[in-house]
């Protein structure tokens, strides 16, 4: 990896705003980078190198001309392909969307602009955000940089495989499940789901909107904390944002940790956890508390019940969401659409969409059907009260709550796209948080025997992302995990 693209994000724009490098050298190092492993990684779906540079040279006048520039300039930054960007195709991953060219921007996409931000790429995922390793995107899957032969997570693979390899110095990605956690664990990256509402969905291609909320990754916790500082914030376009004011991530972190009271819940040491997986988190609890802070066992008691009732909530909200796909007003139309209108959608819909989203599409088409309603979707809201109300709980007497990610590292390319059950347990450490609406950060905490990464999952009450940055932060400075690269 060449020197400017070893820099950290806040490296970078600091670079740029001091005159120590240009804007365009960044974006031709990033370039560089993704014409060098992108074709063994296939982190990416859409470059947009014409752009990414005019943009650059733009920063350089200003910058010569004495313009104050905003917090990330002249960073390259990748873009989930479900978030809109102006001009530049926006997939979701699938063959429906493959000529969909945005008017707009996304409200994260414009607030990253405003920051002086550069779009350098689109990152693949898996289609609509409907995965766990990236292998259900319409086009290609994407592969860890750590070991090619395995996932990078997913659905935000593709943000995470391009960070962790030096294509980009940030990226965004969406969490609907574990969307962004997954992926950072696996790739070795920073991770920051957000509080639902923290971050506007304007611009964001729905899969389940009570679940869905835009977050980052990033190679250190100090690069995602100026991320999701630029991109936070209410959105009158948005209804479900909140009105709650920003603070500065970046001034909340610190040296130590004491003080702090951290739970580990006794019901995410599942049965069947990769034993490497299990240790590095203990190890990484073990030095927190050799820090200051203080730890305690808690109880979720619904955590059984979280991943039936996130895939009842999730399908039936992907099912109404995905419906406006009809070859009409959305989606691409089949070239042949028959002789009637029901057939028109019929082909195009059965066309466009990959096995998964109509796997999904069918379960949450079934669970809000008439007869099926009380006893799927309304009985899987009760049981996310519950959930909820569990988190609840536990913060009376906790500050953050510490769990692994997932209970294995990266597995084999294919080794589970024929047992959806299998995939699906893949998000039975994270799926609970998004039920719940709470933010949590993922900071690489170790590496199994195999040599690939191993994340730990910090959960914390609503609005509170702050106080999990500090603690990763922390955690991070000890660790020096930071600095290890993938062997590309």
């Amino acid at each position: 990896m060449g020197a400017l693209t070893d820099l950290t994000l806040h490296a970078a724009a600091e670079g740029v705003r001091t005159g120590a490098h240009s804007a365009r050298a960044l974006v031709d190092a990033a370039l560089a980078r993704i014409e060098h492993v992108d074709a063994t990684l296939a982190a990416m779906l859409t470059v947009d190198a014409e752009g990414a540079r005019a943009a650059a040279d733009a920063i350089d006048q200003r910058r010569a001309a004495g313009d104050r520039l905003g917090a990330l300039a002249g960073v390259p930054i990748g873009i989930k392909d479900n978030i809109c960007t102006r001009g530049v195709r926006t997939t979701a991953g699938s063959r429906l969307l493959d000529n969909f060219v945005p008017a707009y921007d996304a409200t994260v996409t414009a607030r990253l602009r405003q920051e002086d931000a550069i779009v350098l790429a689109k990152t693949n995922l898996d289609e609509f955000g409907m995965g766990s390793s990236n292998e259900n995107s319409g086009f290609h899957p994407t592969r860890n940089p750590w070991d090619p032969s395995r996932v990078p997570g997913g659905s935000s693979g593709g943000s995470a495989a391009a960070v962790a390899s030096g294509e980009c110095f940030g990226a965004l990605g969406t969490d609907t499940g574990g969307s962004i956690r997954l992926p950072a664990s696996f790739c070795g990256v920073v991770g920051v789901k957000p509080t639902y509402g923290r971050v506007s969905r304007y611009g964001v291609i729905a899969y389940a909107s009570s679940l869905d909320q835009v977050g980052v990754l990033a190679r250190t916790v100090g690069d995602a904390s100026l991320l999701l500082e630029a991109i936070a914030g209410p959105d009158p376009r948005d209804a479900t944002t909140s009105k709650r004011l920003v603070p500065s991530y970046a001034a909340a972190s610190g040296a130590d940790v004491r003080g702090l009271r951290l739970g580990l819940p006794r019901e995410y040491f599942v049965e069947g956890m990769q034993p490497d997986v299990e240790q590095a988190v203990r190890r990484a609890v073990h030095e927190l508390e050799r820090l200051g802070a203080s730890v305690q066992p808690v109880s979720l008691p619904h955590t059984p019940y979280a991943i039936a009732t996130y895939y009842l909530v999730a399908t039936a909200e992907a099912s109404s969401n995905l419906a406006r796909y009809d070859g009409v007003r959305y989606g691409e139309r089949v070239a042949d659409p028959g002789s009637s209108v029901t057939d028109m959608y019929q082909r195009s819909r059965a066309a466009g969409f990959g096995p998964e989203v109509k796997r999904r599409i069918v379960l949450g088409t079934y669970a809000l059907s008439a007869g099926y309603y009380d006893a799927y979707y309304l009985k899987a809201q009760q049981a996310r009260a519950l959930i909820a109300r569990d988190f609840d709980a536990a913060f009376v007497s906790c500050d953050a709550l510490l769990t692994a990610v997932a209970p294995t590292t990266a597995f084999a390319l294919g080794a589970r796209t024929d047992d959806p059950l299998t995939m699906y347990l893949s998000d039975v450490l994270t799926t609970s948080v998004n039920l719940a609406g709470l933010p949590a950060v993922v900071v690489p905490c170790g590496f199994d025997a195999a040599g690939l990464p191993i994340g730990m999952q910090l959960i914390g009450r609503r609005f509170d992302e702050a106080t999990l940055l500090h603690i990763a932060g922390v955690y991070e400075a000890m660790s020096g995990l930071a600095e290890r690269r993938p062997p590309l």
